[in-house]
């Protein structure tokens, strides 16, 4: 810790990167508001607005703001050490201190005379990380203190273009940003410019991140929410596992033409690809299996809007799975939509909900609605 007559700046490059601002941020326990200081509102997190600037509150293109807060490192998620490390349980270690590319984590007693391999098993580290850190000697022990060269410095795997981005939430471990209509997730074909991938890129350029690109999930080019991004191999291995494991949950805002009768339901039917359009899906006893849960929010004459939440993550499922009940997206033209009340696909991301990666907490965002659904909606009720 820098002593008190150490300027900020130079307490900054002593400490390293702090955790940034997070938008809701709960316990693991029930969803508590826990260690929250809301951002100043208002801010952008625009790329090419100079560098090393702490990540703020930004209003996407589609419009609105997110709130977030500064976290701080040191909630640990209760679990046993592995069978192998060869001492009695206790709880995994805690989150450390970011230093530059470490992070250091300060061994609690019953860890005192732990050997190096032990105190990595105390770890939430997967076994083949645990190996490449020790290979590269990027795992210490030193005075009761474990090092680990989590945030090596990488080279940006896609050029930047700058545009403005509405960052949601940030830490070392993740980046999650809100997508706008209009662009991709990351390029579709050879040479194409102006994704959200080349966006994220301009953004870790500009606060001194050299961070590659990992997406976590995606999005169409016209729907618009959150994209989990991870920032490190760690956070990488461990929110692919969670999206295996289905515990990533998205949840998204639809506007159905038609009046849906019931108050809530579930679509089970498979998706395939339709063989005589390449970018169309439909439903196909040969497809892969899908399920969409979801539950009216609001009717209106002859629209009627719902909430959805993903069991799987087909291409196209929301959309395949209402055009396919009758009640096509507003807006979808490829499956049946009419666009009088809104020129693209009327569904939007409303929630990103996931777990930290080395602290097990739970972590959510919420993503304001684009200014051309909203005005679909005040159209409806007025």
């Amino acid at each position: 810790m820098s002593g008190p007559g150490k300027s900020r700046q130079q307490k900054k490059e002593r400490t390293g990167r702090t955790d940034r601002v997070r938008a809701k941020h709960h316990d693991q326990a029930g969803g508590r508001p826990h260690g929250r200081r809301t951002a100043p509102s208002g801010g952008r997190a625009a790329a090419g607005n100079g560098a090393g600037t702490k990540a703020r509150t930004g209003a996407a293109a589609a419009g609105g703001t997110g709130a977030r807060t500064r976290g701080a490192a040191g909630t640990g998620a209760s679990a046993g050490l592995r069978a192998s490390s060869g001492l009695s349980a206790g709880p995994r270690l805690k989150l450390g201190r970011r230093r530059g590319d470490w992070m250091d984590i300060r061994l609690p007693d019953y860890l005192a005379n732990a050997t190096l391999q032990q105190a990595l098993n105390a770890t939430p580290l997967p076994p083949k990380l645990i190996s490449k850190l020790l290979q590269t000697k990027g795992a210490q022990l030193k005075g009761g203190m474990l090092r680990l060269q989590l945030f090596p410095r990488e080279e940006r795997d896609f050029p930047p273009d700058w545009m403005e981005l509405n960052v949601l939430y940030e830490d070392d471990f993740t980046l999650v940003v809100n997508k706008p209509a209009g662009i991709e997730v990351h390029p579709s074909e050879k040479g194409q410019r102006r994704t959200l991938a080349h966006a994220v890129s301009a953004y870790y350029e500009l606060s001194n991140q050299d961070v590659r690109i990992r997406h976590i999930h995606r999005i169409d080019k016209e729907t618009t929410g959150p994209i989990l991004y991870a920032k490190n191999e760690f956070a990488h291995y461990q929110y692919d596992k969670a999206m295996r494991e289905k515990k990533i949950e998205r949840v998204y805002l639809a506007l159905a033409e038609g009046v849906i009768p019931q108050n809530k339901g579930t679509i089970d039917k498979p998706i395939g690809q339709d063989r005589h359009h390449s970018t169309r899906r439909r439903i196909s006893e040969t497809g892969d299996p899908a399920v969409t849960h979801y539950e009216v929010v609001e009717r209106f004459k002859d629209h009627t809007l719902v909430r959805l939440r993903l069991e799987t993550g087909r291409t196209h499922q929301i959309r395949v799975h209402l055009s396919s009940i009758g009640h096509p997206l507003a807006g979808d033209g490829l499956y049946g939509g009419k666009r009088g009340l809104i020129s693209r696909q009327a569904l939007h991301g409303e929630r990103l909900i996931w777990h930290h990666p080395w602290t097990n907490e739970r972590l959510s965002v919420q993503a304001p609605l684009p200014d051309d659904f909203a005005e679909a909606l005040r159209r409806l009720r007025g």
